[in-house]
């Protein structure tokens, strides 16, 4: 039996646009996770202007606060470091790029220090909770803003940081005159989040995203970022993979997938067959969904998703390393099997090591075994660029 190790799990996404005309976000964010003290750190960083030059300056801010942050460095040194060694725009004579920090540790207690970014939200279900901001004193640039606060998070917190762009979405416009503004952003959040109340931060982030893009009339001014911390209780995802290496383990195969209390999923048709037949439930094939590349999937009582094997654990390993660039609108068993993994907090993963002889010569060492190399990299991914929790058990 398969069960979780704690009750809580701090769901992390963003999603973005970059300004119309470019090619490369101005915006940055980049979020470090410490496993050894279960510590979370996120940056949002808005470079000045934008393309490559304002990519260029908010990787650099983005970098160095989560650099110094995640060492435990003073607030204050911090970011008098950050904009001393940012260089200044000809033009405007400005040398910094904004960023927002987010540091949560392992009892939930959370660090935000801001500075030129709309300021943070906090809510807890829809309510939307106001946090005391204390201002940092800068000896040398005492004419920048940098605020600092804290509090505990909790069950069914969520904290939102977005750019500019989201805030002054549609700015100029009869609608918008001055942007969509902070509290109107609030306002359609807490509607969202009334509509689905365990919306993922994933979804979420998109949604806000994409909103501020339609204010921007699909022609975004400045790019738009939004990230998203969402504190719940995790969501469990058992995803059975490859026939076990003796016959005699099927049942027990099939036990682990019997008691799991989650979402299913089974990667192979070979192993479909041997759960199909030790737990009586037959397999139907949805065609619903055609697509040439990839095979189509199936469906089986208390299973969310089967799809073929290798094939489609490549492209689901394709699709995870690209991220956002791979969204489209096709829908087939790979999109659909990546859709459940990003919306899933632990994953176990339960993988067979009989050594499939149409795609290897048995002979060769079982590390080189093409599934195993492909879990590998797929739970290497869902742990160091979207933030989720994996367990892997080899039979």
């Amino acid at each position: 039996m398969i069960k979780t190790t704690r009750d809580f799990f701090l769901d992390i996404d963003y999603y973005q646009f970059c300004k119309h005309g470019q090619y490369v976000a101005g915006d940055v964010v980049v979020t470090h996770k410490i496993k050894e003290e279960n510590r979370v750190i996120t940056c949002l960083s808005d470079g000045l202007g934008s393309g490559i030059k304002a990519s260029v300056l908010a990787t650099h801010t983005a970098t160095m606060a989560l650099k110094y942050t995640s060492n435990y460095a003073d607030v204050t040194e911090t970011a008098e470091v950050i904009m001393d060694t940012l260089p200044v725009c000809k033009v405007r004579k400005i040398s910094y790029s904004t960023f927002t920090i987010v540091d949560v540790n392992s009892s939930g207690h959370a660090r935000i220090i801001e500075h030129g970014n709309p300021n943070y939200v906090l809510l807890h279900g829809t309510e939307l909770i106001n946090v005391p901001r204390a201002p940092i004193q800068l000896k040398k640039w005492h004419d920048r803003e940098v605020n600092i606060s804290e509090f505990d998070f909790h069950i069914g917190d969520r904290i939102l940081y977005f750019s500019d762009g989201v805030s002054q979405a549609g700015m100029g416009l009869r609608d918008y005159p001055l942007g969509w503004g902070r509290r109107d952003v609030i306002k359609h959040i807490q509607q969202w989040i009334g509509w689905e109340k365990g919306i993922s931060s994933r979804a979420l982030a998109r949604k806000i995203a994409v909103h501020a893009r339609q204010i921007d009339s699909y022609e975004p001014k400045d790019d738009i970022s939004c990230g998203v911390m969402y504190l719940r209780h995790p969501r469990m995802l058992l995803f059975v993979t490859g026939p076990p290496f003796a016959q005699n383990k099927d049942g027990e195969m099939a036990n682990i997938v019997r008691s799991f209390n989650g979402r299913k999923v089974i990667c192979g048709g070979t192993t479909a067959q041997i759960l199909s037949r030790e737990l009586d439930e037959e397999i139907e094939m949805d065609l619903d969904n055609l697509d040439p590349e990839i095979p189509p999937p199936s469906r089986m009582a208390g299973i969310e998703l089967i799809t073929e094997g290798t094939l489609t654990l490549s492209k689901v390993a394709e699709l995870l390393e690209r991220g956002q660039k791979a969204e489209s609108s096709r829908t087939n068993a790979a999109t659909s099997l990546v859709s459940i993994l990003l919306d899933s907090d632990v994953i176990h993963f339960v993988v067979g090591t009989r050594i499939n002889e149409a795609h290897q010569d048995p002979n060769l060492p079982i590390e080189l075994d093409i599934r195993r190399n492909i879990i590998n990299k797929i739970t290497t991914l869902l742990e160091e660029k979207y933030l989720k929790e994996t367990h892997k058990r080899f039979m």
